[in-house]
């Protein structure tokens, strides 16, 4: 490998949107997510499963297609 032509890689710690922490090293330091291994729902499950719906894009989808009842 040739000297200085790569990154230097540092400890950081990366968060998650749940509160969950992680230290690993990386080139970038302070890492920030959404979700993880710990909320995300093919690890936990689906009776934990959590939806993050900032937009309310789920809200409109089932706006969209939920059944229209016939009076």
């Amino acid at each position: 490998m040739k000297k200085g032509i790569h990154p230097e890689y540092k400890e950081t710690i990366i968060r998650c949107a749940c509160g969950a922490e992680f230290k690993t090293r990386s080139t970038k330091q302070n890492i920030h997510v959404e979700i993880c291994s710990q909320c995300h729902p093919f690890f936990t499950g689906a009776d934990q499963q959590k939806f993050i719906d900032t937009k309310g894009q789920i809200e409109k989808f089932r706006r969209k297609y939920q059944k229209k009842t016939k009076v």
